[in-house]
């Protein structure tokens, strides 16, 4: 297979205020109310990393070879979640891509690395969610209003 020396296509640009309103109301009502219903508790909304953070994953993903990020969707399991508050609620997991060739096409895959004894994808998880965690206050996080009536999360 030869090597593939194209550089990563740019897929976003900055955003409006008036785009990203758009966008959480639009998840609010056809996404989030379904599933919080589904759960039985609100659903997160967001996820939280520091700049730290994002600088070191982004560090590590280009010295192992990454040129982009692709974001995936999930869902935390009811019995082994990171954190009980997180049990059943979605979540986003960022993982390092490097660009292949696959029978002619070059794609951005996901990138995996070899320790020498095992084999694991780059990707980075477990921010804050909001909710439950959504305002800092004094060290710790209190509960946001998040402008759904109780009404609407009936059960």
């Amino acid at each position: 297979m030869k090597q593939v020396q194209a550089k990563a296509a740019k897929a976003g640009k900055f955003v409006d205020t008036a785009h990203v309103d758009t966008l959480k109301s639009n998840y609010k009502t056809e996404r989030w109310l379904d599933n919080s219903k589904k759960l039985g508790k609100e659903d997160s909304l967001s996820v939280w990393y520091s700049l730290e953070e994002l600088e070191q994953f982004l560090a590590t993903a280009k010295a192992e070879g990454g040129d982009g990020v692709r974001m995936y969707f999930g869902a935390y399991s009811h019995v082994n979640a990171p954190n009980p508050l997180y049990a059943g609620r979605q979540t986003i997991v960022m993982v390092a891509t490097k660009l292949k060739e696959t029978d002619g096409m070059i794609v951005n895959k996901d990138l995996y690395v070899n320790n020498g004894k095992d084999t694991n994808i780059v990707a980075y998880n477990i921010g804050k969610l909001c909710p439950p965690f959504c305002i800092e206050n004094g060290g710790g996080f209190e509960d946001m209003e998040i402008n759904v009536t109780d009404k609407a999360l009936a059960i």
